[in-house]
């Protein structure tokens, strides 16, 4: 199993920052990607930033530019770093891992919420 715990959310005014970690620990191995995904009320889940193996990324278009995903490999953590807040950016942001075995594994975070608002 894999266990990833978030941090960092909070209430931040338009075009402020915020920076979120996930740490993981547990079983992990044969990591293919970790990512960060968001959810505002009435949505669907959607993918903000994904990193992936051989540190090849992805962002979703409408934060490019703005946010930044890295890694700390020693300490097992992915962040976000968000500039340039907006109040679309509101939702509850997720931590995910997937994890390629023999099969594809997704862990998730319990969410941390990031509200930008004046």
């Amino acid at each position: 199993q894999v266990q990833l715990v978030e941090s960092g959310g909070g209430l931040v005014q338009p075009g402020g920052s915020l920076r979120l970690s996930c740490a993981a620990s547990g079983s992990i191995f044969s990591i293919y990607a970790m990512g960060w995904y968001r959810q505002a009320p009435g949505k669907q889940r959607e993918l903000v930033a994904a990193l992936r193996s051989g540190n090849s990324t992805n962002y979703a278009d409408s934060v490019k530019g703005r946010f930044t995903i890295s890694r700390d490999n020693a300490k097992n953590t992915v962040y976000l770093q968000m500039n340039s807040l907006k109040p679309e950016d509101t939702a509850v942001y997720y931590c995910n891992l997937e994890r390629r075995t023999w099969r594809q594994e997704y862990y998730w975070g319990q969410g941390t919420q990031v509200t930008v608002s004046s």
